[in-house]
């Protein structure tokens, strides 16, 4: 029984290093999209910007709270 589940894992296993050598080698072929013009930093750095903003209000929002708890 045991060797039997270590060989569908190594099946398995075997599958999942496939795909992820085929994904890398479509990728370095050609480079579309967002990342043929370096867009992609812009991207990436909005999205940080919106999520450290959310979490700056969020934090200011719970001081706030517990002022307002305490008096």
């Amino acid at each position: 029984m045991k060797k039997l589940i270590l060989s569908i894992q190594l099946l398995f296993l075997g599958l999942f290093i496939y795909a992820q050598d085929a994904a890398v080698s479509q990728t370095e072929k050609v480079a579309t999209g967002l990342r043929a013009d370096s867009k992609i930093y812009v991207v990436v750095a909005v999205l940080v910007v919106i999520l450290a903003g959310l979490f700056i209000y969020i934090a200011r929002l719970d001081r706030k709270i517990s002022r307002m708890e305490k008096s």
